[in-house]
């Protein structure tokens, strides 16, 4: 039987940017897609233990951005019971601190999201823009990911995307971990890939070279050949 893989969207946009992914990755594991629960605010405990309760024990996991976070924190919770984790354009930290400067600016960060609780709609589509920028066609795979949004784009997943850590999960998961970049990323900046290298050696960290932060859609059939591989060497 192939191995079971859950895959955890990010904020604003749901599920739908991991479906090219899901179906490219079905031939070789049984793969489903996890909406993420209702957020509340800063409330991260009550997030893993609804994903925790939700999915299979035997599961690797895999999540883009905010929900490679959440797989990072719930593979460390699960411990031998978690074959493995993968993380797509996910950092450590969303926003930087001076223990983790690569990131995006706390300013940036702060005023992005003000702008959500003025005007959600306005802010979800200039959203889309940063997710596509970088790549070779932005404009349409922004305009791609609005039209397909069907995601829980709160206020309070904002305030958990600024509030996680997953520094110290990263380095207490035992199991094989693969953390794929984009060169290109304007919201996760491509430096944190080092950075990651140096917290956790044990990891396999690649570069995606000329990928938008929307790598989950840009590059399907070279993301699904890498994690294919990296997986099936691992089972």
């Amino acid at each position: 039987m192939p191995p079971s893989l859950i895959l955890l969207p990010g904020w604003g946009l749901g599920s739908a940017p991991l479906v090219p992914l899901a179906e490219a990755l079905a031939g070789h594991f049984q793969v489903h897609i996890e909406a993420l629960p209702a957020f509340e605010p800063a409330d991260i405990e009550h997030c893993l233990a609804a994903l925790d309760e939700a999915l299979p024990r035997s599961a690797w996991l895999a999540g883009w951005s905010l929900g490679g976070m959440l797989a990072a924190l719930l593979a460390a919770r699960r411990g031998a019971d978690c074959p493995g984790l993968l993380t797509l354009a996910s950092n450590a930290r969303f926003t930087a601190s001076e223990a983790w400067p690569t990131a995006m600016p706390a300013a940036t960060f702060a005023a992005f999201r003000e702008a959500y609780e003025l005007n959600p709609a306005a802010t979800l589509k200039r959203f889309a823009m940063l997710c596509s920028q970088g790549a070779a066609d932005a404009r349409g795979l922004s305009r791609r990911l609005l039209a397909q949004a069907d995601g829980a784009d709160s206020l309070a997943g904002l305030e958990l995307l600024a509030a996680l850590d997953t520094r110290q999960a990263l380095q207490s998961f035992v199991g094989p971990q693969l953390h794929l970049f984009a060169t290109d990323d304007a919201l996760v900046p491509v430096a944190a890939a080092a950075a990651i290298e140096r917290l956790q050696p044990a990891a396999e960290v690649r570069r995606v070279d000329g990928a938008s932060h929307a790598l989950v859609v840009e590059q399907v059939s070279e993301l699904a050949a890498v994690i294919a591989r990296f997986v099936e060497a691992r089972t």
